[in-house]
């Protein structure tokens, strides 16, 4: 069962092989902190927090590596139109991002670097690429000679000669930066000093760094020359991937990253989300209308990550449904657990486990997250099943033993995915115990001999106010806790 992931940089699925043994540098492109995170961000932070764990739960060791964007010029409009400063602005966005991702349950990296934070590295980058020929100043200004590096587009896939034509057109030949460059496809990695901005001293002026030279820096200080896995959303492929590839290569003459893994986007209702469309939707947002965390994690894992996704009231609710069905699987053993004998403190996932075999199978092939929650369901509603049976019958069909065992293989799946089920808060509703459920069942079935059917109808609805769903059928009414 290897591990093959599709590399963006080569274009087909690879078998995974990091650069040292049972080990892997992971580095995702993270957010740029002048607003809430929306949609977009969730599904990249969820999938790359699932690949992290997945990799962890297979036997490597990840150092996971996740930047912020501080300096930006979104950063300083905002801090403009707020009289405030780009620390503060930063600074607030920085924590609101903590704070949604605990609440999606994204276990936190191992380390968050900032651009500004990582000034002596870009100057030094920027040095070394001066010195190798590959990068020139211009006015306090400093430019990548993208034509120096021979294999600039092999990421993206774009050759600068099918760009070249378009180019020309969309440039304004009078914009000071673009008189500064020696060719339209440089690009900036310093950028001189402006009235009422920050500014760092360099050997080039008073300035700040470009975007793309900020993320070459970051990898290179934090995980080295060539890392294992660099991961975006599929929107960073061109330009800002491919410019740290030109940077970072030209100065080490190394791969940057073995792979090249990049999110498809989001879209709402079939239409890309922005806020001039108003179908923009925070995190903060979505979470505070009452959707479950973990029913977002599941919408966003029922998606292959390469492809892209699609926002409707509609796709939530079936993920919502789907959450019920596993959680009610995660609290099988807080339920029943104690009836059926369990010690909860004893594991008993069998090796080799058929489960965890199928699981890792499936989700080998570039992380197929959701063939994996296949795995996932089937175990649930096996356990749903036996947990009504045992409520109605006093017993289940299968041996205790092997419940234990399909009930902690969930709960160690599901947990590989970051779903978790609230334990104390699911398993008492609302106080009502099994016996007190099954009592007003009985008195439901007494209104409907007697043809009170209004009574009946009120303890239907009584229970269901309480989270307790009945079914009724030829063979009686069964019951289960939404």
């Amino acid at each position: 069962m290897t591990l093959t992931l599709y590399n963006t940089l080569t274009r087909r699925q690879e078998p995974f092989e990091t650069v040292e043994a049972g080990k892997v540098k992971m580095y995702y492109c993270g957010v740029t902190v002048y607003d809430y995170c929306h949609l977009g961000h969730a599904r990249a932070c969820i999938v790359w927090d699932v690949v992290r764990r997945y990799l962890q739960f297979i036997g490597y060791e990840v150092r996971y590596i996740q930047n912020f964007t501080d300096i930006d010029d979104k950063i300083l409009n905002r801090a403009c139109a707020e009289h405030s400063s780009m620390e503060a602005v930063a600074d607030r966005f920085i924590k609101a991002y903590f704070e949604d991702m605990a609440r999606l349950g994204i276990k936190e990296a191992d380390e968050y670097p900032r651009a500004t934070h990582t000034i002596n590295g870009i100057q030094r980058l920027i040095h070394e690429l001066e010195n190798k020929g590959f990068a020139y100043p211009a006015d306090g200004d400093v430019y990548y000679a993208v034509r120096q590096f021979s294999e600039y587009g092999k990421l993206s896939g774009r050759r600068l000669e099918d760009m070249q034509a378009g180019k020309s057109e969309r440039v304004n030949v009078e914009d000071p930066e673009y008189q500064k460059k020696k060719d339209p496809f440089d690009f900036a990695l310093w950028k001189a000093a402006k009235a009422g901005e920050p500014a760092w001293e360099s050997p080039w002026g008073a300035g700040r760094p470009g975007w793309h030279i900020e993320c070459s820096a970051m990898v290179r200080d934090r995980l080295g020359d060539t890392i294992d896995i660099h991961a975006g959303g599929a929107d960073l492929i061109f330009p800002h991937h491919e410019n740290e590839i030109a940077q970072s290569e030209a100065v080490t003459g190394k791969p940057l990253a073995r792979y090249w893994l990049h999110n498809g986007m989001v879209k709402v209702d079939g239409e890309k989300m922005s806020k001039s469309l108003g179908n923009f939707i925070t995190i903060r947002e979505l979470l505070d209308r009452g959707v479950d965390p973990m029913a977002v994690r599941l919408f966003v894992l029922t998606a292959q990550y390469r492809t892209p996704i699609d926002f409707t009231d509609e796709a939530i609710a079936a993920a919502t449904n789907g959450w019920h069905t596993i959680k009610e699987g995660l609290l099988f053993g807080h339920q029943y657990g104690k009836k059926l004998g369990w010690n909860l403190g004893t594991q008993n996932i069998l090796i080799p486990n058929p489960d965890v075999e199928r699981f890792q199978k499936v989700v080998n092939n570039d992380f197929n997250f959701p063939g994996g929650l296949t795995v996932l369901f089937k175990l649930a509603k096996e356990l749903s099943r036996e947990g009504h049976i045992l409520v109605h019958e006093g017993k289940t069909e299968t041996l205790p033993e092997e419940l234990h065992r399909q009930w902690q293989t969930l709960v160690t799946l599901a947990g590989v995915l970051g779903l978790e089920a609230e334990i104390e808060a699911e398993t008492h509703t609302n106080g009502l115990t099994d016996a007190e459920i099954e009592a007003k069942i009985q008195q439901r079935q007494e209104a409907r001999k007697a043809k009170n059917f209004a009574e009946s109808d009120r303890i239907r609805d009584e229970l269901q106010a309480e989270g307790i769903t009945l079914i009724d059928s030829r063979d009686g009414t069964r019951w289960h806790r939404n």
